[in-house]
Protein backbone atom coordinates (compact mmCIF):
# COMPACT_ATOMS: atom_id res chain seq x y z
CA UNK A 1 0.00 0.00 0.00
CA UNK A 2 1.28 3.66 -0.65
CA UNK A 3 2.33 5.75 2.21
CA UNK A 4 0.22 8.13 1.15
CA UNK A 5 -2.62 6.72 2.34
CA UNK A 6 -1.61 5.22 5.63
CA UNK A 7 -1.83 7.60 8.87
CA UNK A 8 1.62 7.59 9.97
CA UNK A 9 1.39 9.22 13.53
CA UNK A 10 -1.33 9.89 16.28
CA UNK A 11 -0.28 13.14 16.35
CA UNK A 12 -1.88 13.89 12.92
CA UNK A 13 -5.40 12.56 14.17
CA UNK A 14 -8.92 14.62 13.50
CA UNK A 15 -9.71 16.53 16.56
CA UNK A 16 -13.24 14.45 17.94
CA UNK A 17 -16.42 16.67 17.72
CA UNK A 18 -17.40 17.69 21.36
CA UNK A 19 -19.68 16.00 23.01
CA UNK A 20 -23.60 17.04 22.58
CA UNK A 21 -24.27 19.97 24.35
CA UNK A 22 -26.32 19.91 27.61
CA UNK A 23 -29.52 21.00 27.95
CA UNK A 24 -30.58 24.93 27.18
CA UNK A 25 -32.17 25.08 30.31
CA UNK A 26 -30.83 27.33 32.98
CA UNK A 27 -27.32 26.43 34.02
CA UNK A 28 -28.44 26.59 37.80
CA UNK A 29 -25.70 25.77 40.87
CA UNK A 30 -24.79 26.22 44.12
CA UNK A 31 -22.29 28.54 45.47
CA UNK A 32 -20.14 25.66 46.06
CA UNK A 33 -20.65 24.57 42.95
CA UNK A 34 -19.28 27.79 41.22
CA UNK A 35 -16.35 27.70 43.01
CA UNK A 36 -15.27 24.12 42.23
CA UNK A 37 -15.87 25.00 38.83
CA UNK A 38 -14.04 28.44 38.93
CA UNK A 39 -11.30 26.61 41.03
CA UNK A 40 -10.82 23.97 37.98
CA UNK A 41 -10.30 26.78 35.28
CA UNK A 42 -7.95 28.45 37.42
CA UNK A 43 -6.01 24.93 37.99
CA UNK A 44 -5.75 24.22 34.26
CA UNK A 45 -4.94 27.72 33.38
CA UNK A 46 -2.81 28.37 35.82
CA UNK A 47 -0.82 25.32 36.56
CA UNK A 48 -1.63 22.75 34.33
CA UNK A 49 -1.72 23.96 30.78
CA UNK A 50 1.99 26.06 31.57
CA UNK A 51 3.68 22.25 32.53
CA UNK A 52 2.33 21.13 29.15
CA UNK A 53 3.28 23.51 27.23
CA UNK A 54 6.47 23.86 28.77
CA UNK A 55 7.02 19.68 27.55
CA UNK A 56 5.71 20.62 24.25
CA UNK A 57 7.93 22.90 23.92
CA UNK A 58 11.19 21.43 25.25
CA UNK A 59 10.29 18.03 23.12
CA UNK A 60 10.23 19.89 19.89
CA UNK A 61 13.37 20.90 19.94
CA UNK A 62 14.51 17.83 20.08
CA UNK A 63 13.87 17.08 16.70
CA UNK A 64 12.08 14.52 14.73
CA UNK A 65 8.72 14.87 16.44
CA UNK A 66 6.85 11.75 14.28
CA UNK A 67 8.45 9.29 16.79
CA UNK A 68 8.60 11.79 20.01
CA UNK A 69 6.52 10.76 22.76
CA UNK A 70 6.90 13.82 25.03
CA UNK A 71 5.63 15.63 21.43
CA UNK A 72 3.18 13.72 20.23
CA UNK A 73 0.99 13.41 24.11
CA UNK A 74 2.05 16.70 25.13
CA UNK A 75 -0.23 18.21 22.07
CA UNK A 76 -2.86 15.56 22.78
CA UNK A 77 -3.02 16.63 26.83
CA UNK A 78 -2.88 20.41 25.74
CA UNK A 79 -5.80 19.45 23.13
CA UNK A 80 -7.79 17.95 26.27
CA UNK A 81 -7.12 21.23 28.41
CA UNK A 82 -8.24 23.17 26.14
CA UNK A 83 -11.20 21.86 25.27
CA UNK A 84 -12.00 21.55 29.00
CA UNK A 85 -11.20 25.07 29.32
CA UNK A 86 -13.72 26.46 26.85
CA UNK A 87 -16.34 24.01 28.62
CA UNK A 88 -15.86 25.12 31.85
CA UNK A 89 -15.38 28.84 30.77
CA UNK A 90 -18.92 28.09 28.92
CA UNK A 91 -20.55 26.76 31.98
CA UNK A 92 -19.06 29.78 34.59
CA UNK A 93 -20.42 32.15 32.10
CA UNK A 94 -24.06 30.77 31.94
CA UNK A 95 -24.36 29.95 35.41
CA UNK A 96 -27.21 30.79 37.81
CA UNK A 97 -25.80 30.66 41.37
CA UNK A 98 -28.46 29.86 43.54
CA UNK A 99 -27.85 29.97 47.32
CA UNK A 100 -29.74 27.33 48.90
CA UNK A 101 -30.10 29.72 52.38
CA UNK A 102 -31.77 32.19 50.32
CA UNK A 103 -35.20 30.05 49.46
CA UNK A 104 -38.30 31.61 50.47
CA UNK A 105 -40.10 28.78 51.46
CA UNK A 106 -37.77 26.19 53.58
CA UNK A 107 -41.01 23.71 53.88
CA UNK A 108 -40.59 22.83 50.58
CA UNK A 109 -38.27 21.10 48.11
CA UNK A 110 -36.53 23.53 45.45
CA UNK A 111 -33.00 23.68 44.14
CA UNK A 112 -30.47 23.05 47.05
CA UNK A 113 -32.17 21.02 49.23
CA UNK A 114 -31.11 17.93 51.29
CA UNK A 115 -34.28 15.51 51.02
CA UNK A 116 -34.70 11.87 52.69
CA UNK A 117 -37.06 10.20 51.39
CA UNK A 118 -38.64 6.48 51.74
CA UNK A 119 -39.31 4.15 48.56
CA UNK A 120 -42.11 1.91 48.78
CA UNK A 121 -39.75 -1.23 49.92
CA UNK A 122 -39.14 1.13 52.92
CA UNK A 123 -35.79 1.92 51.76
CA UNK A 124 -34.45 5.70 53.07
CA UNK A 125 -32.26 7.46 50.55
CA UNK A 126 -30.92 10.90 50.94
CA UNK A 127 -30.18 13.06 48.27
CA UNK A 128 -29.22 16.80 47.61
CA UNK A 129 -30.90 18.46 44.65
CA UNK A 130 -28.23 20.10 42.87
CA UNK A 131 -26.90 21.34 39.70
CA UNK A 132 -25.60 19.39 36.32
CA UNK A 133 -22.41 19.70 36.92
CA UNK A 134 -21.94 19.22 40.51
CA UNK A 135 -23.82 15.83 39.92
CA UNK A 136 -22.46 12.64 41.64
CA UNK A 137 -24.79 10.27 42.38
CA UNK A 138 -22.04 8.47 44.80
CA UNK A 139 -21.73 11.47 46.90
CA UNK A 140 -25.82 11.67 46.83
CA UNK A 141 -25.78 14.77 44.84
CA UNK A 142 -28.05 14.27 42.28
CA UNK A 143 -29.09 16.83 39.27
CA UNK A 144 -32.27 19.31 39.24
CA UNK A 145 -32.80 18.11 36.29
CA UNK A 146 -32.98 14.31 36.61
CA UNK A 147 -36.42 12.61 37.20
CA UNK A 148 -36.03 11.97 40.85
CA UNK A 149 -35.39 15.27 41.14
CA UNK A 150 -37.96 17.00 39.22
CA UNK A 151 -40.74 14.31 41.05
CA UNK A 152 -39.59 16.04 44.53
CA UNK A 153 -39.55 19.55 43.50
CA UNK A 154 -42.29 21.47 45.41
CA UNK A 155 -43.24 18.84 47.28
CA UNK A 156 -43.36 18.95 51.17
CA UNK A 157 -42.94 16.72 54.56
CA UNK A 158 -45.41 13.66 54.23
CA UNK A 159 -46.27 14.07 49.88
CA UNK A 160 -45.93 11.30 48.15
CA UNK A 161 -44.65 11.86 44.40
CA UNK A 162 -44.22 9.23 41.56
CA UNK A 163 -41.13 8.71 39.42
CA UNK A 164 -40.83 6.55 36.37
CA UNK A 165 -37.96 4.32 36.92
CA UNK A 166 -36.42 1.60 34.27
CA UNK A 167 -38.46 -1.00 36.89
CA UNK A 168 -41.37 1.23 36.47
CA UNK A 169 -43.73 3.71 38.35
CA UNK A 170 -42.12 3.89 41.90
CA UNK A 171 -43.63 5.68 44.71
CA UNK A 172 -41.46 8.38 46.91
CA UNK A 173 -42.54 9.66 50.41
CA UNK A 174 -40.78 12.56 51.74
CA UNK A 175 -39.62 12.33 54.83
CA UNK A 176 -37.69 15.34 55.31
CA UNK A 177 -36.08 18.33 54.10
CA UNK A 178 -33.58 20.52 55.35
CA UNK A 179 -31.16 23.83 53.72
CA UNK A 180 -27.89 23.12 54.75
CA UNK A 181 -25.00 26.33 54.88
CA UNK A 182 -22.96 26.45 51.62
CA UNK A 183 -19.53 25.55 52.15
CA UNK A 184 -17.39 27.15 49.69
Amino acid sequence: MNKAFTKESPAEEPEKPEPAALPTKKNYVTPAGFAALRDELRQLLSDERPKVVETVSWAAGNGDRSENGDYIYGKKRLREIDKRVRYLTKRLESAEVVDPQQQQSLTKIYFGATVTYEEKNKTQKTVKIVGVDEAELTLGKISWLSPVAKALLKADVGDTVEVETPQGLQSLTVLKIKYEVQEI
